[in-house]
């Protein structure tokens, strides 16, 4: 079975494994990767896309050596393996103008600022997953336990009732 992936983009060692740490709990139903750079998040895409798992969620810093976040957002959102990843920039630096750049251009679900708070920070990954799994997996029961149960149950049983 395939397993929908998060994808955690973060050049800072430290808080990249702070933020992955924090995801412990989805770990469970989703696999969790980290990057440190954009390169290394177009191997983990790739990797991901090779393995059947799709990519989900992506959390990405703005601040990253050599591409910004902001506009590694813009090129995933024009990549078939991620267009329908619902994006996260998690950061503390991303002016005003590179977070409308984001919105605008990269369909930007959700901005979380650093540090964060981990019951905030799991509330936008449950809805911003669970909005994924409803619109992208065909069978959303083995995410009930750790994502929006309901939202889910609700989506199976219309999905039932219209085959």
């Amino acid at each position: 079975m395939s397993r929908v992936t998060i994808l955690c983009v973060e050049d800072e060692s430290e808080v990249r494994d702070a933020l992955v740490r924090d995801l412990e709990p989805f770990a469970v139903v989703c696999r969790v990767e980290a990057a440190e750079d954009a390169e290394d998040a177009r191997q983990v895409v790739q990797e991901c896309g090779d393995a059947g798992d799709p990519i989900g969620l992506i959390l990405c810093d703005h601040l990253l050596p050599g591409t910004l976040g902001a506009d590694l957002l813009v090129e995933l959102k024009s990549d078939p393996a991620t267009v329908s990843a619902r994006k996260v920039l998690v950061t503390g630096q991303a002016g005003l103008e590179d977070t409308i750049k984001a919105v605008n251009n990269a369909d930007l679900d959700h901005y979380i600022a650093k540090p964060w708070k981990r019951d905030r920070l799991h509330e936008v990954v449950r809805q911003y997953l669970t909005d994924y799994v409803v619109d992208e997996v065909a069978d959303v029961l083995p995410y009930v336990s750790v994502l929006d149960g309901p939202r889910l149950l609700d989506a199976h049983k219309n999905r039932n009732q219209h085959e």
